[in-house]
């Protein structure tokens, strides 16, 4: 039985899939058939297979020839040079008159020739990458490092390391912190001007989200966080953000992370975020008295050159602060960061909005609506380190009631009751209490004849006289 052609297309696309070793259900989740259909087209045997087309025109090929054996000599110095830049040295340097295309197409087939005439495998010239050198103070790069809980001991589950390192000179600086959040991560950077003494020109990234403010499909421009692009025009640098999965742009901070966990944290133990800060600085001499096996230089003397092409720090240092909206609760504190602050009884109601403006190291709490005065601000407080802290002033609850008036009674108001007469005998207390109430209750005696006349069930009688019964000695 004959196929249609579209069953002989799907059939043909199917075998390719088979004969690589997928299974029949892993090609039908592939394509979105059932597996017995994919293998009743598998097993079943097709038409011939259709002519080969015939051989494309030359014509393309011909028109680059004048400029092959200058692409081919570009290729055998660089293997990796980017057809872009090839058709632009064509055009400037040899008036090239054709498109792009052109040299892409060229590319196609002389690039795999070239490896092979310098011994480079396929698979080696998909893992190569090109090397770049920077001059001294163009560049830092930055990264994190996660440590685990090497202060879980002291209550700090959670540690992170923060890692700049200058590309001309390898000259390294790392800080500890336990938090990755915006305001943590530009302090770090100001920590590490500081450590400078300057600002590179440009400093690269990966697509972290406090640079990055949402991810876009490679080839596309990157939107990058509006805190981020302040700080870099305050500090006077440029941001530049690596492709996506391109782990070799930053190789120099990576390999960075690891020398300072193997050299400053291996075997070491530590009480606080200081003394891990401390260990570093300790061990930077010894690093800045390494020679380098790439640059061939001790990394202290050519970071002096990195230093004195750094930028200057600005006069002022710019405090990035994270900005939300919160509810003020019952007890005039207000959630943030799994903590709780403190606000102003008086200046606040429940449920009242206010903004938090958090730094790395100050909570700052502002009410929407600024005061008759023009103020904002309600309180500012030390940032809590953890989590479930409560961070109160207790001058925020002055105005509040704490029960200092409040008081009990077992009877009437003591200013308007009558005082009570005691006699003699009698004894005090909750005792004396009930006497007092049982001497007040009069009991009678009746005969029985009486309930009977009241039933009529029997003559009327004169009634006995009523005795009142005599109080208990």
């Amino acid at each position: 039985m004959l196929l249609d052609p579209e069953r002989w297309l799907e059939l043909r696309r199917f075998r390719v899939l088979h004969e690589a070793g997928a299974t029949y259900a892993e090609i039908a989740r592939e394509t979105g058939l059932d597996w017995r259909t994919v293998k009743k087209y598998l097993d079943a045997e097709g038409p011939p297979a259709p002519p080969k087309p015939a051989a494309r025109s030359d014509a393309g090929r011909q028109v680059i020839t004048p400029w092959a054996h200058v692409i081919d000599a570009w290729l055998r110095a660089e293997i990796l040079l980017k057809g872009a830049v090839i058709h632009e040295r064509l055009v400037a340097q040899y008036g090239f008159p054709h498109t792009y295309q052109r040299v892409k197409l060229y590319l196609q087939q002389a690039r795999p020739r070239i490896a092979e005439e310098l011994g480079i495998t396929p698979s080696e010239l998909a893992r190569l990458h090109r090397r770049f050198e920077v001059v001294p103070g163009a560049q830092a790069q930055v990264d994190w490092g996660f440590e685990g809980g090497i202060l879980a001991h002291v209550g700090i589950e959670k540690v992170y390391s923060f890692h700049m390192t200058l590309s001309y000179s390898r000259d390294p600086f790392c800080c500890f912190t336990t938090s990755q959040d915006l305001t943590a991560f530009f302090e770090c950077h100001r920590r590490a001007f500081t450590h400078f003494g300057g600002v590179p020109g440009t400093i690269v990234y990966d697509r972290t989200k406090t640079v990055v403010r949402r991810h876009v499909a490679p080839g596309k421009a990157v939107p990058l966080h509006p805190e981020a692009v302040a700080f870099a025009g305050h500090y006077d640098f440029d941001i530049d953000v690596l492709a996506a999965y391109r782990p070799t742009g930053k190789g120099r901070v990576e390999r960075q992370v690891l020398i300072v966990r193997d050299h400053v944290l291996a075997g070491r133990s530590f009480s606080s975020l200081d003394d891990l800060d401390g260990a570093f600085m300790a061990w930077v001499p010894r690093r800045r008295a390494v020679t380098h096996r790439t640059h061939g230089e001790v990394i202290g003397v050519r970071a002096q050159r990195d230093h004195q092409a750094l930028r200057r720090l600005p006069a002022r240092p710019y405090l990035v602060a994270e900005r939300f909206l919160r509810h003020v609760g019952k007890d005039c504190l207000v959630a943030f960061d799994a903590n709780l602050y403190s606000v102003p009884a008086q200046r606040v109601r429940h449920r009242q909005y206010v903004e938090v403006r958090a730094t790395a190291a100050t909570v700052a709490l502002h009410a929407t609506v600024p005061d008759a005065d023009g103020v904002t601000l309600l309180a500012v407080h030390p940032r809590a380190i953890g989590r479930g802290t409560r961070v109160v002033d207790p001058a925020h609850w002055q105005a509040l009631p704490d029960g200092h008036t409040r008081a009990t009674t077992t009877g009437e108001d003591p200013d308007t009751a009558p005082p009570v007469r005691r006699r003699p005998d009698e004894v005090g207390g909750l005792a004396s209490l009930l006497r007092a109430r049982a001497a007040q209750i009069q009991v009678v005696t009746r005969p029985l004849s009486f309930y009977d006349q009241i039933a009529r069930t029997a003559p009327a009688a004169p009634a006995a006289p009523i005795q009142e019964a005599q109080e208990p000695s």
